[in-house]
């Protein structure tokens, strides 16, 4: 996710080229622009590790760092409703972007300014047809920004994702005219996505490794301006990390994360391609068996296109799950809901109607004019 993005976060951090990913093998070239052509690896006594069919998650240490990967994300949202009932939505993401490998106990010295890292989180709350967004950055391995897993913390700056001793976390989130103080409950189910936990992300089988909670409880208070309310929810947090780059001839994609009424879950996503789109997903049930998605099992098509200040994008969606015989359209509220950073995408919550009904999540990318 954010592959582009990032690109010129390294730049503007470290001051290494933005590169034009102009390589003509479709299945090397970089969609962060070019960065991997920027790191000479033997000039290293280690390499990227690229994740692959048959790894294995490891808990609890897959949820800090892994800095033998290029990419990975720490990526909550949230459906929220005020004591009065009105709903709202949130997203918290944090980002690092590793410019040279290493091994997890080569730690370097934060004294030596060390550049082999770069992070960057995301915060957006939406309310009504209002959204708020803002974007922070930090250079890694100087105390600004990072992970740990036991105890699990998340940390950029003052932003922060923290375990607290309670078999709960803490969420902290605040910039000018909004913010959020909040509590999250683990369920204590985590979901391995694909193959126990790769993701493949295109026919040629690059992927990633990705898991999930599926329905953290919330609750604390959110700000936006003068006004405070009290909410509560469920959240769904996405953990994936992976050395592979989007290809250059993967224009975008369209993410989705449901939660249903009926108990059942659904992950979903469609990687926009030259010759093809690319899906996949995992339904999960009522009783937690998951059911892995291979593209021929679903069908993830756009149904509604809403015009906005950044372009034109698909704000309702049809989603079929054949394995399960389920239709699904996803739709977001009114609004606008783009988060307006170094490169724009678009993040709102849906609600879900169709065979079943329910609520959670969709991002979109490259659809900016």
């Amino acid at each position: 996710m954010m592959s582009r993005t990032f690109a010129l976060v390294v730049s503007l951090i470290s001051g290494l080229p933005v590169l034009s990913g102009c390589s003509d093998d479709p299945a090397t070239a970089a969609g962060f622009a070019g960065l991997a052509e920027t790191v000479d690896e033997s000039a290293y006594d280690v390499s990227f590790l690229q994740p692959a069919p048959g790894d294995q998650l490891t808990f609890p240490d897959d949820w800090g760092e892994h800095p033998r990967h290029r990419i990975e994300w720490w990526y909550l949202t949230a459906n929220l409703k005020t004591l009065a009932g009105e709903p709202l939505g949130l997203q918290w993401t944090q980002f690092r972007q590793a410019l040279v490998p290493r091994r997890p106990e080569q730690t370097p010295d934060p004294q030596g300014w060390p550049l082999e890292s770069v992070w960057m989180a995301h915060g957006a709350l939406s309310v009504g047809s209002e959204h708020h967004f803002s974007e922070r950055f930090a250079r890694g391995d100087i105390g600004h920004a990072g992970a740990t897993a036991d105890p699990f913390a998340v940390w950029l700056d003052h932003w922060q994702l923290k375990e607290d001793g309670r078999d709960q976390w803490q969420l902290s989130v605040q910039e000018n005219g909004w913010g959020y103080e909040l509590i999250l409950e683990p369920s204590g189910t985590l979901i391995a996505h694909g193959d126990r936990g790769f993701s493949a992300k295109s026919a040629s089988g690059e992927g990633s490794m990705y898991f999930s909670d599926t329905d953290i409880r919330i609750s604390g208070e959110v700000r936006i301006g003068d006004r405070v309310e009290q909410v509560e929810g469920t959240g769904w947090l996405d953990r994936e990390w992976s050395s592979q780059f989007l290809r250059a001839d993967q224009q975008g994609w369209d993410w989705f994360a449901l939660r249903l009424d009926s108990g059942a879950r659904l992950m979903a996503f469609r990687l926009r391609e030259e010759q093809g789109d690319y899906l996949s997903g995992t339904w999960i049930t009522p009783d937690g068996t998951t059911i892995a998605l291979s593209p021929g099992d679903l069908d993830i098509s756009p149904e509604d296109i809403r015009s906005t200040a950044l372009g034109d994008v698909p704000v309702q969606w049809r989603i079929e799950v054949k394995p399960v015989d389920v239709t699904l359209v996803a739709r977001a509220p009114a609004g606008q809901y783009w988060n307006d950073g170094l490169y724009p995408y678009w993040e709102s919550p849906v609600a879900v109607s169709g065979s079943e009904t329910g609520e959670g999540y969709m991002e979109l990318t490259g659809y900016r004019r």
